[in-house]
């Protein structure tokens, strides 16, 4: 009833809403892309895993065709030139990773932060969408979690040489995290979407993925710590 509740408060026709939409859903867009190419990338790094890799690259792509009729749906163009500059500094910092043969710090880019960053936008979206968005999303998050579950694998499996360069690649990363959840809080809360709960349920799938890998709880916390450096 509350999901009902809150959907109902919204006007999905509005200029204001479809104005923070056309960011919000190309955001969403864009993500889903970046995901494709940068699975496509680490198949090249990881070719023992080339064939699952690419499976999961196909599934970004279809995720990413299922938000393009979520803004068609409401007949939004969405702000491709926003979204990619929202993403500038963590495709940067994969791509120079990959040119470097730095396998866990892309890992951690696509497979940690990227993924607990897509199901974490997801799963507050999902209660305030319109019907139609709604459903695709729905679909989407079950799979985002495969995908985590991927990178939590191949670093479990890998951890202790991995270890250093994680931390290094967290340090480096996660305050990225916090300047774009900054920047979409106000297009965000127009869709419904509170930022506390948005970062509150990112930092629950990163924590828990980091403590799947091997880190100790005082190990996350101060791994956590790196993002408020730009909260």
């Amino acid at each position: 009833m509350q999901e009902l509740a809150l959907r109902s408060e919204l006007d999905f026709n509005s200029e204001t809403y479809k104005d923070a939409y056309s960011r919000i859903n190309a955001i969403v867009i864009e993500g889903e892309q970046e995901a494709y190419q940068n699975y496509i990338d680490m198949a090249q790094l990881l070719p023992e895993d080339g064939e699952e890799l690419i499976r999961l690259s196909k599934m970004e792509n279809r995720h990413k065709k299922g938000f393009q009729a979520c803004g068609k749906n409401l007949k939004v163009t969405p702000d491709m030139d926003y979204a990619e500059q929202f993403f500038s500094q963590l495709h940067s910092n994969f791509q120079t990773a990959k040119a470097e043969g730095k396998i866990v710090t892309c890992l951690l880019i696509q497979s940690l932060i990227i993924e607990a960053f897509a199901i974490a936008a997801y799963n507050i979206y999902i209660p305030v969408a319109d019907p139609f968005a709604r459903k695709i999303t729905e679909g989407v998050v079950k799979d985002e979690y495969s995908h985590l579950n991927f990178g939590e694998v191949w670093l479990k499996a890998n951890f202790e040489t991995s270890k250093a360069e994680l931390e290094q690649a967290n340090k480096e990363n996660l305050p990225i995290v916090w300047q774009m959840l900054n920047q979409v809080e106000k297009d965000a809360d127009i869709l419904g979407m509170e930022k506390e709960a948005l970062v509150e349920d990112f930092m629950i799938s990163y924590g828990e993925a980091l403590s799947n890998i091997g880190f100790s709880t005082r190990e996350i916390m101060k791994m956590s710590s790196h993002g408020l450096v730009a909260a």
